[in-house]
């Protein structure tokens, strides 16, 4: 793993990242992955690994959790938050704009935005190939990532997901102890046990009192904040999961129409970034201009409150549990259960949203080889991707 870095170059990088990693959550640690280990090295292919397990145990976005534990490692807490803002300040801006009164684009069938998921697929692809030769070289290990695509594809959703990670765990616990080539060191984080434990106890405290004191004192902004913070505290697996639970808080109580949260939905298809921005979309619609910015403020900072706590609290743990023999095997096992999530992935809902007739193969193909063997960056690949997706549309 590289050396520390500046707040300024995590954030360079986050932004760009932000402003291309289209394609969903699973995409997302496609594209993290192509730029913080195999381009700029920042951390080593099993850190990384441990990284998405750990994030697939938490609530909330797992990507956004990922890129703000990379931003600590490299550049601390003031990196966190750098690494947030880059990979969700470009997407939530869109949806502002658009919440303001660009609706109706219709970019549903445009060329570009279907070149773009073509484009994630190769990325999901890349991904899974060059972390099942990482995480899972040997019969064991490759077992046990097809057993766990097999079981998510059957059982889709975040229970199934959660189950798996957690039943790969055991297994390796149990059966993928005494590797030698599975050596790790403990991550260079600057956050202490100290500030770990302060941090769960304020996500602890806030999901426990904020409803109390919601209907002791009764605030329309208290009420924005709890119901957010309440959606980002309890979806695990992020992305689409978010929905139902946003749907459940915005709609019922008249905050939103079921039609201005649709339309809302589609428009968050087509930007980059994590899907948790739509909060920034239902936050100015709720609110109107001239506090429409405001109101997308404070839901955006809500929803994605828990995302910084729980990784704060949870990573110094990490650090230093994945040094211990027992650990490293659970993790072998989990790390081997991640890769075949993300094979599910690839599956769906990656390959069958984005790929509907034999030209989609064959820029797939195309955009894999750009990215596998001609190593062109991943914001590139997107670039051409959209160009193709686009040039197909007119055929």
């Amino acid at each position: 793993m590289s050396g520390r870095g500046s707040v300024l170059e995590v954030l360079a990088v986050s932004t760009r990242l932000g402003l291309t990693s289209f394609g969903g959550p699973v995409a997302h640690l496609g594209y993290f992955r192509e730029e913080y280990v195999r381009r700029r090295k920042w951390l080593t292919e099993d850190a990384y690994a441990d990284l998405v397990a750990l994030c697939q145990f938490l609530p909330g976005p797992t990507s956004s959790q990922v890129g703000v534990a990379i931003g600590i490692l490299r550049a601390g807490l003031p990196g966190a938050v750098a690494a947030w803002l880059g990979f969700t300040v470009p997407s939530a801006i869109a949806l502002v704009v658009f919440a303001f009164g660009l609706q109706r684009l219709g970019v549903s069938d445009a060329g570009w935005l279907h070149g773009l998921k073509i484009a994630a697929v190769a990325v999901v692809a890349n991904a899974v190939w060059g972390m099942a030769r990482s995480l899972a070289p040997d019969r064991e290990r490759a077992t046990l990532a097809l057993a766990a695509a097999i079981i998510v594809l059957s059982w889709p959703g975040a229970p199934g997901q959660v189950l798996v990670i957690a039943l790969a765990g055991l297994v390796g616990w149990r059966l993928l102890g005494g590797s030698r080539h599975d050596e790790r060191v403990a991550l260079a984080t600057t956050v202490g046990r100290g500030t770990a434990v302060a941090s769960l106890t304020i996500f602890f405290a806030l999901l426990l009192l904020l409803p109390v004191i919601r209907q002791a004192s009764p605030s329309p902004a208290l009420d924005v904040f709890d119901s957010f913070f309440r959606v980002g505290s309890l979806v695990f697996g992020g992305g689409h999961v978010v929905l139902p639970l946003l749907q459940a808080e915005v709609v019922p109580s008249g905050w939103v129409t079921n039609e201005e949260f649709v339309a809302g939905y589609g428009a968050a298809q087509a930007v980059p970034g994590p899907l948790f921005t739509f909060a920034a979309y239902l936050g100015a619609v709720m609110h109107r201009p001239p506090n429409g910015i405001a109101g997308a403020a404070l839901a955006l900072g809500a929803i994605f409150l828990p995302t910084f706590l729980m990784v704060v609290g949870a990573l110094p743990f990490l650090s230093a549990l994945r040094t211990r023999p027992a650990f490293q095997a659970a993790l072998r096992g989990i790390n081997a259960g991640v890769v075949g999530l993300l094979l599910a992935a690839l599956y769906h809902p990656v390959w069958t949203s984005a790929i509907t007739a034999p030209a989609d193969v064959a820029l797939a193909l195309v955009t894999f080889a750009l990215l596998a063997l001609w190593n062109l960056p991943a914001w590139l690949v997107v670039v051409i991707a959209a160009l193709g997706g686009a040039a197909l549309g007119l055929v």
